[in-house]
């Protein structure tokens, strides 16, 4: 962690703050070509996800994050907001913090493989100011670098979903589904789809387990993650899960449901079909099913 005092002296330098166009509110693309060498241009993200694009860093630029759940209205805001930052492979010539409350804590330097080798994420509460905090590192030659991340702005990502996504903590991410977690998952899930596992690819540098699907059926995708390849009459696909959770190659047909996190299907439940059936009939009989889905 920074030191605010530090964080203060930094502003003290700065020349010159640009507003950023209000059109595009998911990506940006600048250069710093365009910035005076100590001036912080303002830039406000106000969508569930989107790119930044830095070329030819000098100076920085100050990213303000803006849920769209808090300029919805009416209704409550969300207990708390969740953002995760997953960095170019070729990430270059500046350094990402993450400023909340005045305090900046370091995300992302060209300098430490490790930190540009996965996605980071974070929290805060509706009340807390947090904003992204891109700084060029000083260099001779800044033709060919480029800082480059995509990131994922969500409202209240429940511990299930957001705990094997940052990978902080494997509490709860590996635990099996109650009755009550099964059929909400199958109302709010991205993707909901009935199969078999074909195959189990561990990868510990990643800490994850990639889990190949064979689905018998689909009954819900918001992106194509599950379709025919080759000669396969199948749609195949992968879902991934934290490694810790020790998934293993097995039969049985299953009911794979989760979320879409940087174009990848994580895993939130995946109860045995049989099991599910037994589970979703007896609420239908007693009209407790939050939403409808067409059983084989």
């Amino acid at each position: 962690m920074l030191l605010l005092s530090l964080w203060m002296l930094f502003l003290g330098t700065l020349h010159s703050i640009t507003c950023s166009s209000p059109e595009n509110q998911c990506n940006w693309r600048g250069s710093g070509l365009s910035l005076e060498p100590k001036s912080v241009e303002q830039v406000s993200l106000q969508c569930a996800e989107g790119t930044v694009e830095w070329l030819y860093p000098t100076g920085a630029i100050r990213l303000s994050l803006v849920p769209r759940q808090s300029l919805a209205s009416p209704g409550p805001l969300p207990s708390r907001f969740t953002a995760c930052i997953k960095p170019a492979a070729s990430f270059r010539g500046a350094q990402l913090y993450l400023e909340k409350e005045g305090v900046l804590e370091l995300l992302l330097s060209e300098g430490a493989p490790a930190m540009l080798s996965r996605v980071h994420c974070f929290s805060w509460q509706p009340h807390q100011k947090v904003a992204l905090f891109l700084q060029a590192t000083p260099q001779l030659d800044i033709s060919r670098r480029i800082s480059a991340f995509r990131y994922e702005l969500r409202g209240d990502w429940d511990g299930r979903l957001a705990l094997p996504l940052t990978k902080m903590s494997i509490e709860g991410a590996c635990s099996p589904c109650n009755d009550t977690e099964i059929l909400m998952a199958v109302c709010t899930s991205d993707f909901v789809v009935r199969g078999n596992i074909r195959r189990v690819v561990n990868d510990a540098e990643l800490q994850e387990s990639v889990i190949g699907i064979s689905a018998t059926r689909v009954h819900r995708q918001k992106f194509t993650l599950f379709q025919p390849r080759g000669h396969s009459v199948k749609s195949l696909g992968d879902i991934r899960t934290p490694l810790s959770c020790g998934v293993k190659l097995g039969p049985g047909s299953f009911l794979f449901m989760g979320w879409v996190h940087f174009g990848d299907a994580w895993l939130g439940c995946a109860p045995r079909y049989k099991d599910f059936k037994r589970v979703y009939e007896a609420a239908t009989h007693l009209r407790e099913n939050p939403c409808e889905i067409l059983l084989d």
